[in-house]
C-alpha cells in the first residue's frame, strides 16, 4: 500500500496547521482574486462535470455553485482534516458537493463519472517531481476527450524578488525539493509529457509567498 504521506505535504506543510490553512491561504496568496478568476476561466455549464483533485479545505465548490449551481463537483484529498473541513463548509453553504478522502489516481475516482474539467489548486508545488508527473499523467487519462485541465499554483518565479519571497515562506514550509521544480519553470514541460496540448498561462499574481498562475491546457479530442 502506498504511504500518502510520502508523497503529499499537509496543507499548510504541518498537520497541526490544517485549521490555520484557509486564514493562511487568503493572508498571503490573494486567494479571493485567483480563485474568482480561475472560477471565471473554467466557466461552467450546466451538464459538466469538475474533478478537484487535491480539493484542500474545498474553497473551491461554493464559487463554482455560485457561478454554476448545476454544474456537478466532486473533490478528493489524501488529508482527512481537510477533506472534514471541505464537507462541513459545503453544509453550510446548502450546494451539492462530495468529497472523497484519498490519494488521487485513476482507480480512486472511477466510480464516479468522468469529468469535462479538472483542477488543481496549490497542489504540485507540494509533491516530488516524479508524483507531480504521475498526477498529470492520470489526470489526462481520466478526464473526457476534449477534457479542460486548470492548474492554480506556484509556477516559475520570474524574478528575483519573487524567488526570494518564494525561498523565504513557501520553500521554509514545504520544503526546497519538492518546491523548486516549479520554481525553476517545470510545469509546462511536464503537462506536455503527460499529454496535454494547447497549454497557456492565463494569469499571473504576485504575491508576498512568490508568483502564482494560473495555467489551462486540453486533452485531445477522440479524432486527434
Amino acid at each position: 500500500m502506498t504511504d500518502q504521506h510520502a508523497v503529499y505535504t499537509p496543507p499548510a506543510g504541518y498537520p497541526i496547521l490544517t485549521p490555520l490553512y484557509d486564514i493562511g491561504v487568503r493572508l498571503s496568496t490573494r486567494e479571493k482574486r485567483w480563485r474568482r478568476d480561475l472560477v471565471d476561466l473554467i466557466e461552467p455549464k450546466c451538464n459538466e462535470v469538475l474533478l478537484d483533485i487535491g480539493a484542500g479545505t474545498g474553497s473551491l465548490a461554493p464559487l463554482l455553485a455560485t457561478k454554476n449551481p448545476a454544474t456537478t463537483y466532486f473533490g478528493i484529498d489524501p488529508d482527512e482534516d481537510a477533506i472534514q473541513i471541505a464537507r462541513k463548509k459545503a453544509g453550510r453553504a446548502g450546494i451539492d458537493a462530495e468529497f472523497k478522502h484519498g490519494l488521487f489516481s485513476v482507480a480512486t475516482v472511477a466510480k464516479w463519472p468522468a469529468p469535462n474539467i479538472a483542477t488543481l489548486c496549490l497542489v504540485l508545488h507540494q509533491v516530488p517531481y516524479e508524483e507531480k508527473l504521475r498526477l498529470l499523467c492520470d489526470i489526462n487519462e481520466a478526464l473526457k476527450p476534449g477534457g479542460r485541465l486548470f492548474i492554480a499554483d506556484y509556477g516559475e518565479q520570474q524574478s528575483r524578488l519573487m524567488r526570494v519571497l518564494f525561498r523565504a515562506t513557501i520553500q521554509q514550509l514545504d520544503g526546497v525539493s519538492d518546491t523548486q521544480p516549479n520554481a525553476d519553470g517545470a510545469l509546462v514541460p511536464l503537462m506536455e509529457q503527460a499529454g496535454f496540448l494547447s497549454i497557456t498561462e492565463c494569469k499571473r499574481y504576485q504575491t508576498i509567498t512568490g508568483l502564482i498562475s494560473i495555467y489551462g491546457a486540453t486533452k485531445a479530442s477522440a479524432d486527434e
